[in-house]
């Protein structure tokens, strides 16, 4: 079949932030991806996602997008080439514009998913001119207010973007700072989230329907367990901050809770093809979501998705290949 993959190169001459391409890919990813799929016999024609992604994807008309682009601006940004590719009725990989925006949005995701009973932490949104509330109930007249610690980060961003040294805060005067701060960086408003202390985990989706594939949960256990907070400098070093454990040292209750919850959240926002779900479990082992991901990042040996895949025994070439065959059966094409 003739594939296209979409995408956002990193070019390190974007206007903003330090950590403003952080979502975006490396041409090693891109090639990765690449060759997995032409080894498997399909043709691939590369189309980044700038200004000239609308023609020049009309023009090609490929068989099918793999579809791995983050847009470039805007709280929506991740659905500009779902919908695109759907205004054109061009098959692609991945959930669509709504499941994407749904899930960049973290107080819009989390409203939604506490209202089917998914435990989330308490959190606030913070706004340039206003503050106000919004509850983890989506009946809630009186929202109950996050205590401190809180941790603080963009509304709408990934890949660990606004996270740092500052992120947990201990008090009012130290929340508004931060949230100020990255309210004027980032240009969005700021999440305030009660902190969770204790294990953080990663569950990965492959598939649809009854046949969605669910991967063990990895643990992500922090080295230094004074700084255990998954941010963008975190990622970015991994190796000297971070072990990994899957499957991780858990009792089969609370494993096959995190699998579960994990497939909840995927079936509630309407997520297809894959995703990635992060957890954190409470010293008392209550469980509680914290996102999810439906764009879950593919860079081969240092991206969580195919890491925890790996553990599972499914090696990258056949992880890209299964996600591509995900969606060409969910269009009837294979």
């Amino acid at each position: 079949m003739r594939v296209g993959i979409a995408y956002n190169l990193k070019r390190e001459n974007f206007h903003g932030p330090h950590d403003a391409e952080a979502e975006f890919d490396d041409p090693d990813t891109i090639m990765a991806i690449k060759k997995a799929l032409e080894t498997a016999g399909h043709r691939v024609e590369l189309f980044e996602a700038l200004e000239s992604f609308p023609a020049s994807i009309a023009a090609s008309r490929p068989d099918i997008v793999f579809n791995i682009a983050e847009g470039r601006l805007g709280r929506g940004r991740e659905a500009h080439v779902p919908a695109i590719l759907n205004f054109l009725n061009i098959p692609f990989v991945g959930s669509d514009e709504t499941a994407v925006c749904i899930a960049m949005d973290k107080a819009l995701a989390k409203r939604l998913l506490a209202s089917f009973g998914v435990d989330t932490p308490k959190y606030t949104v913070i706004t340039g001119d206003t503050r106000y509330t919004s509850g983890n109930s989506a009946s809630s007249d009186q929202p109950e207010q996050p205590g401190f610690p809180i941790i603080v980060k963009p509304v709408a961003e990934g890949s660990g973007k606004g996270i740092s040294g500052v992120s947990l805060v201990s008090g009012s005067d130290e929340l508004h700072v931060v949230a100020d701060e990255l309210i004027r960086t980032y240009e969005q408003d700021a999440l305030a989230e009660e902190y969770i202390p204790g294990r953080e985990f990663t569950v990965g989706l492959l598939g649809n329907g009854a046949g969605t594939r669910v991967f063990a949960p990895m643990e992500v256990i922090f080295r230094d367990k004074a700084h255990s907070i998954y941010s963008y400098e975190i990622k970015r070093n991994f190796k000297q901050h971070i072990d990994y454990a899957c499957p991780p040292d858990l009792d089969a209750g609370l494993i096959s809770k995190l699998e579960e919850t994990a497939l909840q959240v995927f079936r509630i926002t309407g997520c297809r093809d894959f995703a990635r779900v992060d957890f954190r479990l409470s010293p008392e082992n209550r469980l509680y979501f914290i996102e999810i991901n439906p764009i879950p990042g593919l860079a081969p040996g240092y991206s969580d998705y195919p890491m925890l895949a790996g553990f599972c025994g499914v090696d990258y070439d056949t992880l890209i290949c299964s996600i591509l065959d995900s969606a060409l059966t969910r269009y009837g094409l294979r």
